[in-house]
C-alpha cells in the first residue's frame, strides 16, 4: 500500500488545482447547467473538476479503482479487495456553487479493502482544506481539530440535508425533522453533505443526518471520526454494515450526544427505513 503521507500530499495538490479551475469558472460566468434524470443539478465545472482530479489519479496510479460522482458513479463496479479505491465528488454541494453561495467541497477519499485511509475536503471558496488520515487526526489548515463536547442534545446544532427526488418518503423525512427540532437547539441545513461532516469534526455542528450517496461522504466521515466524533446509522442495514462507504441512514455526532440523537430518529418513525 502506498504511502499514506505521499497520498495525502498527492490529492492536497490535485484538489488545489481543481479547486482554481472551479473557482475560475464561476467568476467569469462560464457556468453551463443540466440536470441528471431530470432533477439533480450538473454544471460543466462538476465534469471539468472530475476529469481533472481522475486523469491525475489514473496517471500516477493506473491500475486503482475509481467511483466518482460523474465519470463512475456505479458502485456495483467496485470490489473491497486488495485494489486501491479513490472516492471522489468533484463538487458536493452543486446548488449551492451554481447559486454563488460559499458551502462548496471538492471530496477525495483513498480507501483500501472498504476502510477509508486517507480522507481531503477542500472549500476553496473559504480557503478551508480538511483532511485525515486513519489513526493519525484531522486537521484544518495543517491544525488539529477535534468536534464539540456538548452534552446535551436539547443544546446542539444539529444538520441534515434533503434529497433532489423529493416525491419518496417526503412525511417520514418530515417526521424526524420534526422530532429533532423538538429535540435539539436547532437545525441547519448547508448544501453540501461533506461540509456538514467537517463542521462536525471543527465543532462548528453538534451532530448530522441524512440519506447520501458514498462520493458524498466517504472522506468527511473519515475526518469526522479522525477528529473524536462517532460515526454510525441510526438504522443499520440487514446484515451489518460491510464496508466504511455504506452511506444510508448516516448519524455522524460527538459522542456525547449519539444515542440520544438515534433515539429521536427512530421515536419519529420506528418502521420507517430510507
Amino acid at each position: 500500500m502506498a504511502d499514506l503521507e505521499s497520498i495525502l500530499a498527492f490529492i492536497t495538490d490535485i484538489a488545489e488545482q481543481a479547486g482554481d479551475l472551479i473557482v475560475e469558472l464561476r467568476a467569469h460566468n462560464q457556468l453551463n447547467h443540466d440536470y441528471k434524470q431530470g432533477i439533480e443539478l450538473v454544471t460543466n465545472a462538476d465534469v471539468a473538476a472530475d476529469k481533472l482530479i481522475t486523469q491525475a489519479i489514473r496517471e500516477r496510479f493506473p491500475d486503482h479503482q475509481i467511483l466518482a460522482e460523474e465519470s463512475n458513479p456505479d458502485f456495483s463496479s467496485i470490489e473491497m479487495s486488495d485494489t486501491p479505491l479513490w472516492v471522489i465528488d468533484p463538487i458536493d454541494g452543486t446548488v449551492n456553487y451554481a447559486r454563488h453561495h460559499l458551502q462548496v467541497a471538492i471530496s477525495i477519499a483513498y480507501v483500501v479493502k472498504g476502510k477509508i485511509q486517507v480522507a481531503l475536503v477542500y472549500n476553496p471558496f473559504l480557503a478551508e482544506m480538511f483532511t485525515a488520515i486513519r489513526h493519525s487526526g484531522a486537521w484544518l489548515n495543517d491544525q488539529p481539530i477535534r468536534c464539540s463536547q456538548t452534552l446535551d442534545l436539547k443544546k446542539s446544532l444539529i444538520a441534515t440535508g434533503f434529497p433532489y427526488d423529493k416525491s419518496k418518503h417526503l412525511p417520514q423525512l418530515m417526521a424526524q425533522l420534526t422530532s429533532v427540532l423538538e429535540n435539539c437547539a436547532d437545525v441547519r441545513r448547508i448544501g453540501s453533505a461533506a461540509i456538514d461532516l467537517c463542521w462536525v469534526a471543527l465543532g462548528r455542528l453538534d451532530g448530522y443526518y441524512e440519506t447520501v450517496s458514498p462520493w458524498d461522504c466517504a472522506a468527511g466521515w473519515l475526518i469526522a471520526k479522525e477528529a473524536g466524533a462517532k460515526c454510525g446509522y441510526f438504522k443499520t442495514p440487514h446484515g451489518g454494515v460491510k464496508h466504511e462507504l455504506h452511506s444510508e441512514n448516516l448519524l455522524v455526532t460527538n459522542p456525547n450526544i449519539h444515542d440520544a440523537l438515534k433515539h429521536v430518529l427512530n421515536q419519529a418513525d420506528p418502521e420507517y427505513s430510507i
